[in-house]
């Protein structure tokens, strides 16, 4: 594949991202996402393990410690992710590889699980990694913000500066995986957790600390929270802000055309 493919505005965006990136704020996030991999996994167990986009490594660093499998590969398209993933010394992680966003450096079959944990979103032409995800391992788990709302076309500025340039619903993102040949296994919602609330609120956007502040973070969680239970699965998706599924590949080939 032309290492071309990824322009090079992309690549220079996620080298300084996590050379300038925030070890606290990202190993907060990674927590949950980490927790989210584990818990849409319950009851299997994946040998050989990758983690396709692992940023600095702070989902594989969760995943090891808690043992979720015993042995771990990364590929990363930025040169200070691969650099920030070496150094934190991840117990049973085999290989950290620079890879140019799509073509995977292993051969058919390689893994038990590939995990996607908020990438796609980023990715110019989300079919073909999507191709090569499902080439190299029988099992995928892909996590995605579900920025898509009504109005989502006026706040373009706002997403394209955390580098969203793909939206979804747990529904588009169902759509496309079944046009690609995957097969949804288990899925699961989530809302931002109050704890990454504040600490967006009082730590990265520096508003002075506030009991009232805390007290509407807290109580709008536990609102949606009960809504989402006494509603189900169809409002869960429309109040959720990240989605996750894993998948496996279908049986069948699927022709798009």
């Amino acid at each position: 594949m032309d290492q071309t493919i990824i322009s090079g505005n992309v690549k220079t965006a996620y080298d300084e991202f996590y050379q300038k990136h925030d070890e606290a704020w990202r190993m907060l996030g990674a927590k949950y996402k980490a927790q989210h991999i584990i818990d849409v996994c319950k009851g299997r167990i994946f040998k050989k393990v990758l983690e396709v986009g692992a940023g600095d490594g702070s989902i594989l660093k969760f995943l090891a410690d808690q043992d979720f499998a015993p042995e771990y590969h990364a590929v990363e398209i930025s040169e200070s992710g691969v650099e920030h993933i070496k150094s934190r010394d991840i117990k049973d992680l085999k290989s950290v590889q620079l890879f140019d966003g799509y073509k995977l450096p292993f051969g058919d079959n390689s893994f038990d699980l590939i995990i996607l944990s908020h990438v796609l979103e980023h990715v110019e032409h989300e079919r073909m990694l999507l191709r090569e995800i499902k080439r190299v391992a029988r099992h995928s788990v892909i996590e995605v913000p579900l920025d898509y709302k009504a109005g989502v076309d006026k706040r373009i500025k706002h997403f394209l500066a955390y580098g969203h340039i793909n939206v979804y619903t747990p529904t588009s993102l169902r759509y496309l995986l079944s046009t690609e040949g995957f097969v949804v296994e288990d899925d699961l919602t989530s809302m931002i957790e109050p704890e990454v609330t504040r600490f967006n609120t009082y730590i990265n956007q520096k508003k002075p600390k506030s009991f009232v502040t805390s007290l509407k973070i807290s109580t709008e969680f536990t609102v949606k929270n009960s809504i989402g239970k006494i509603f189900g699965k169809k409002m869960n998706e429309q109040l959720a802000n990240a989605y996750t599924v894993l998948c496996k590949k279908a049986d069948q080939h699927v022709n798009i055309f």
